[in-house]
């Protein structure tokens, strides 16, 4: 887990999962990918086997360990909904959610049929809990904005869209259900364009609805001259938070050894 992670929506990450397949054009340049294979055949670093997928078992009990509520970005170097990584390994990443329920969660994933038929099923325990946010990804028309009916028939308290990279003008999208959006454009070399327009359609959707409404960033090779501000503010809107007491140091020990064993 990150304790000080620099995605600007969430507080530190969590990845009991490392490594993913591409399906859809906003893979193209995953910055996960990216900094993943940098390590490929580093002996000894977590990343040896490059963006490989492996289940990372003995991160299982990370949120345990930290008593102070967080938000956490749930396999940010990956996706908990990959077919690759079996059901009951999921379900036991979401027992550790249900457990460590001072922490907020973010679950993101562009494989929504799946997240959808398992939170119907033998996830219905975790589609339950108010802080466990459940999102996908909304790149373009074609791949992403049919996501956002899948994740409406998931029966979760809050869900979210995270529309980034915003590849094109998505034109008018049917929000119903959906408690959050995050907006951003691709950064880094190769990052392709996003027009000013299109995040304001969004931005303006989301005001009608109701929603909160966070910018990320505008991308671009030099993301960081680029900044994020939208009309000459930042928009930082979260849903709030579930409040719930830290277990006790001596509980967490305990919840950590029974996760473990």
């Amino acid at each position: 887990m990150s304790a000080a992670s620099q995605i600007e929506w969430t507080d530190a990450t969590w990845n009991p999962v490392r490594g993913c397949t591409k399906i859809s054009p906003g893979c193209k340049h995953c910055y996960a990918e990216t900094f993943a294979e940098r390590f490929r055949g580093v002996p000894g670093h977590p990343y040896e086997q490059g963006f490989d997928l492996k289940l990372i078992p003995g991160k299982l009990a990370e949120p345990l360990r930290w008593g102070k509520p967080k938000s956490i970005f749930v396999n940010s170097m990956s996706d908990l909904f990959h077919e690759d990584v079996p059901e009951d390994y999921i379900e036991r990443v979401c027992r550790v959610m249900q457990t460590a329920n001072w922490h907020t969660y973010q679950v993101l994933t562009k494989r929504a049929e799946r997240m959808r038929d398992l939170l119907q099923t033998r996830l219905r325990f975790a589609a339950a809990q108010s802080h466990i946010w459940w999102g996908v990804s909304v790149e373009n028309r074609e791949h992403g904005v049919p996501r956002i009916a899948v994740l409406r028939e998931a029966p979760a308290v809050i869900r979210f869209l995270s529309v980034e990279p915003l590849l094109e003008d998505l034109g008018e999208l049917d929000l119903r259900g959906i408690g959050w959006m995050i907006v951003g454009g691709e950064s880094g070399a190769g990052a392709r364009p996003m027009q000013d327009a299109w995040v304001i359609r969004l931005r303006d959707q989301c005001q009608s609805a109701g929603i909160p409404f966070f910018f990320k960033q505008w991308g671009g090779v030099r993301k960081s001259k680029a900044g994020r501000l939208l009309a000459g503010r930042t928009h930082d809107d979260m849903p709030a938070r579930s409040v719930n007491v830290p277990a006790l140091a001596k509980v967490r020990l305990q919840m950590i050894d029974e996760t473990n064993g």
